[in-house]
């Protein structure tokens, strides 16, 4: 899905934004994010059967998530575990990164980056589609190309579907197979979306799950690790135990990386009525879209025809010379309005402190400019299409004025 860019009235056919002195669009605010909670009946039920009998981890209700979590996702396998990263990191042991570089982007929520560090790989940074902001398979060449010497070899290929959009996993499938590397995705925004009508969640060696409280499927924290190879499979589950078969002769260096029954019973409630939310969001972004169609400037990322993305976040990408102010003043105006904003992902991973040094490691132009123009705005699974409209006026009537701002 894009927004196509064109004219739109003048300024004096457009009301004033609340930060020239007009009224404000929520000036009872407007939060980035808000929790739907599932049936709270038998979420009730469930805490209190589990409470109940003692087992509070490792017990029934995990498996039972594990199970409704692979036949949704079409996977033989999911393992539940404490956190999208702390499962990153142990599939990424599994691939014995350690000493060696993974690729991966550096337009994604640092913990992508944070796993590969914490399993003792490298991290090494590529460019992003700047249609879609996800991984580029035609540029990732550059990440063996822009090598000198002989460098640690590449052990594996990480991607990300930013925001819940599919990567292009077709494509990434060819060069993990050239390159003769797993590939790993961080499909933290992801569980609901579809690639093509295929679920995402079967595509390469792994993706790995966030059940944190702002995504769509949430379970106020935890993970799911999925996968259609039995033996990583297995080696996940030790490993959130420690590396512990059971007999306290750790195999490997593992984790406590378990998920509770109490966060399991969660996520389970929550995951019936999912596609509902899936859809409504959906929704919701394309009456945004619609709304601000012609606008100057500004657009999504674009979704392929055929897939299905969650909409984790509803991010603008904003052309500043065009749309008429940059992200920081629209950011300011849209909080003048009542509306929260973020800026996700600014900086780019290979800026922030943690990578950035020694400075100008990595070149990423394409990165580097998506990363200053994206400004994500609310939405939420509950959320009522006049409540979207709304912010998309408000983002109508800033442009308009942008000149003043």
């Amino acid at each position: 899905m894009a927004v196509t860019m064109g004219g739109q009235g003048g300024a004096s056919d457009v009301a004033l934004p609340a930060v020239l002195g007009g009224s404000p669009a929520f000036p009872e605010g407007l939060p980035l994010t808000r929790v739907q909670v599932p049936d709270r009946a038998e979420l009730d039920r469930r805490f209190d059967a589990i409470l109940t009998s003692g087992q509070l981890t490792n017990g029934d209700t995990v498996r039972e998530l594990e199970e409704a979590a692979a036949e949704f996702l079409e996977v033989p396998h999911v393992v539940a575990v404490a956190s999208c990263t702390s499962g990153l990191m142990l599939v990424l042991q599994a691939f014995d990164v350690a000493g060696h570089r993974v690729a991966m982007p550096s337009f994604t929520f640092s913990a992508t980056a944070h796993a590969a560090h914490w399993a003792g790989g490298l991290p090494d940074f590529a460019e992003v589609d700047r249609e879609t902001l996800t991984l580029d398979p035609a540029l990732l060449a550059s990440v063996i190309d822009a090598a000198e010497g002989s460098p640690p070899t590449v052990k594996a290929l990480m991607a990300t579907h930013v925001y819940g959009t599919p990567c292009h996993v077709e494509e990434l499938d060819k060069v993990a197979a050239e390159w003769g590397v797993p590939l790993l995705y961080d499909a933290a925004h992801a569980f609901g979306s579809r690639r093509a009508g295929t679920p995402i969640g079967g595509f390469g060696a792994a993706e790995v799950f966030s059940l944190s409280p702002t995504k769509v499927l949430a379970a106020a924290e935890g993970g799911l690790v999925a996968t259609r190879d039995a033996a990583l499979a297995e080696q996940i589950r030790l490993g959130r135990g420690y590396g512990n078969p059971g007999d306290y002769d750790c195999l490997f260096p593992g984790l406590n990386a378990r998920m509770s029954e109490l966060h399991a019973a969660l996520a389970l409630v929550s995951l019936r009525t999912l596609p509902e939310r899936v859809a409504h969001r959906g929704a919701l972004a394309a009456a945004f879209a619609a709304r601000i169609e012609g606008l100057p400037g500004v657009r999504l990322p674009a979704l392929a025809d055929g897939d299905t993305s969650t909409w984790k976040d509803l991010t603008l990408i904003v052309d500043p010379a065009e749309f008429g102010c940059g992200i920081t003043a629209l950011a300011a105006a849209l909080k003048a309005e009542g509306i929260d904003s973020r800026r996700y992902f600014h900086p780019a991973v290979h800026l922030q402190k943690a990578y950035a040094s020694p400075p100008g490691s990595w070149r990423l132009p394409v990165t580097e400019e998506m990363a200053e123009r994206v400004l994500t705005v609310p939405l939420w699974s509950h959320m009522e299409e006049a409540t979207i409209l709304r912010v998309a006026d408000a983002v109508t009537r800033i442009q308009a004025h942008s000149a003043r701002l």
